[in-house]
């Protein structure tokens, strides 16, 4: 009996080492399961970024301007509003005050017959885009520091005097 005990001992042994080896065999991974699954992972990693981009609105794109081509034929215009801006004797300038942004116009012209408008765009959130018009007691416009959050903007005064168009075009970090 005891000879028996010991072969029946011995056999299962055996036959649980054989499914062992069988269980190991199965979870083995060879080189083109890897590969495969590299594959499958980077894909999935790829399409969650996509997605994400796509659909979260803190990550919305736009354009600078809605009406872009309309904006591109008006090109020439503002080519020549620059040109009469820079041969001016003294062109615009700007800087930063307690109260705000401080634009200050030419001394050499009459401030109340400088008219036109000041757009400020912020390339990273339309939403605090404003356009101003000017009017102008002093040689100085204020814009008032509660509107402008502090980063870059981009500045773009178009201004006629007696007539004739100007235009100033500035990136500023406020």
């Amino acid at each position: 009996m005891r000879k028996g005990n010991a072969q029946q001992i011995i056999n299962n042994e055996i036959l649980k080492q054989v499914q062992d080896d069988q269980i190991n065999k199965d979870m083995k991974l060879n080189w083109g399961t890897g590969i495969v699954l590299a594959f499958i992972g980077f894909i999935s990693f790829i399409m969650y970024f996509v997605i994400n981009m796509n659909t979260v609105k803190k990550y919305d794109t736009s354009l600078v301007t809605e009406n872009y081509y309309k904006a591109e034929l008006e090109y020439q215009n503002d080519i020549n509003k620059e040109t009469n801006a820079k041969e001016l004797t003294t062109n615009i300038t700007w800087k930063r005050t307690e109260q705000g942004l401080e634009i200050s116009f030419p001394e050499t012209m009459e401030a109340n017959q400088i008219t036109g408008k000041v757009f400020l765009y912020r390339p990273s959130n339309e939403h605090v885009d404003f356009e101003t018009a000017i009017s102008l007691s002093h040689h100085n416009l204020l814009i008032p520091d509660k509107r402008l959050l502090d980063g870059r903007w981009n500045i773009k005064v178009d201004w006629q005097y007696n007539g004739k168009s100007y235009l100033y075009k500035k990136e500023i970090v406020y």
